[in-house]
């Protein structure tokens, strides 16, 4: 069988699952904002009740939220949070924290150095290297141009 550019494209529209866009998108946005509060919720606890400075706050805010991103991975809650919600446990740090630790599991069995260190950054490694660079470059055109 000769297999046609519009063969093809009707042979593909019939193997691809419908996308249910509108819930994605607001389980997305739901998941998301829900992790935005808790942060929010962290940091109110504190600066209020612990008495930390908004500054500081925001620093342990993020600490805390890649410890239980990470905790929630490594005990295999994350990745179901992750199916049913989707896009919006990706964004926050909590998803970074996620992408560091799920490859770091899933290869731990090849060894600390072979399996959990080389594989560690599989996912995030480029978002690492790239965000380095970016910023690099960014401070150079603010140091050559002489903004303040």
């Amino acid at each position: 069988m000769l297999i046609t550019p519009k063969n093809y494209e009707e042979m593909y529209k019939k193997a691809s699952p419908k996308s249910p866009i509108f819930k994605n998108c607001l389980l997305a946005f739901i998941s998301g904002g829900i992790i935005c509060a808790i942060g929010q919720a962290i940091s109110s606890l504190f600066t209020n009740v612990i008495g930390l400075s908004l500054n500081e706050a925001q620093v342990w805010v993020s600490v805390t939220l890649i410890g239980l991103g990470s905790f929630l991975t490594a005990i295999n809650v994350y990745d179901n949070i992750a199916k049913f919600s989707g896009a919006g446990t990706i964004v926050p740090i909590t998803g970074f924290a996620n992408s560091i630790v799920a490859p770091a599991m899933e290869f731990k069995k090849e060894g600390h150095v072979l399996g959990t260190g080389s594989k560690m950054f599989t996912i995030a490694g480029p978002v690492i290297v790239f965000g380095v660079i970016s910023s690099i470059v960014y401070g150079l055109i603010i140091w050559f141009f002489g903004i303040k």
